[in-house]
């Protein structure tokens, strides 16, 4: 298999916005019918957790979600998967995911490109007490840093009914932290799109659109 490549990171947010208006110009599903997920055995959905190094705020800033999102839709392109839900809290974060090849593949490039844009940030912008928090303790490392815990959660999902649960779970997690009143209020989830309310600038984009159901949604 190639090595993955990843895309300029300076190209994500406008490729953001040309995704959202083809979405929206296809709306009727002509154009993506070709291009349909299935939900099984066969095709399964991952439901990612990933937690950072010792549980640190790294992402309490709306900026660093910002940050965080950008890098996610670099690391969709670079590993040609699908997101379809998500939810950005400030030291963990939920995806569901198709995956195009293999889970290690899937969390490889997810959590690699993202801890490389993150780390890269910090050390361009002088934040080196956050840095500092996310130094390996031991030197033999080929990294000095790490953004995330190296424990692998990562459940996969096979039916639709499932897949809907996981959604809502992801939804109800910055209600459930007291972040937000309301699922749809809180910005960095997909809650929104998923009630069919997306805004003009949404962080991340989702590819819900393209999951071919067997019951009607």
């Amino acid at each position: 298999m190639p090595p993955v490549r990843a895309l300029p990171f300076t190209l994500t947010l406008n490729s953001a916005r040309f995704l959202n208006k083809f979405y929206e110009s296809s709306h009727d599903g002509s154009i993506l019918m070709a291009h349909r997920f299935l939900i099984s055995h066969d095709s399964p959905v991952l439901y990612i957790t990933v937690v950072t190094k010792d549980r640190l705020p790294v992402f309490r800033t709306d900026w660093m979600k910002e940050f965080l999102c950008l890098a996610l839709d670099e690391a969709r392109k670079s590993a040609g998967i699908l997101i379809f839900a998500y939810a950005i809290m400030w030291d963990h974060m939920h995806l569901l995911t198709s995956r195009h090849s293999t889970t290690a593949n899937v969390l490889r490039v997810l959590k690699g490109i993202s801890a490389r844009r993150v780390i890269d940030h910090l050390k361009e912008q002088g934040h080196f007490s956050s840095l500092a928090k996310l130094e390996h303790q031991k030197r033999d490392r080929n990294h000095r840093y790490s953004l995330w815990q190296t424990e692998r959660n990562v459940l996969p999902v096979f039916t639709e009914g499932m897949f809907m649960q996981k959604v809502n779970y992801i939804h109800q997690n910055p209600v459930r932290a007291g972040l937000s009143e309301r699922a749809g209020d809180y910005r960095w989830s997909s809650a929104r799109i998923w009630q069919g309310r997306s805004l003009e600038n949404e962080p991340l984009l989702m590819d819900k659109d393209l999951i071919h159901w067997r019951q009607r949604r």
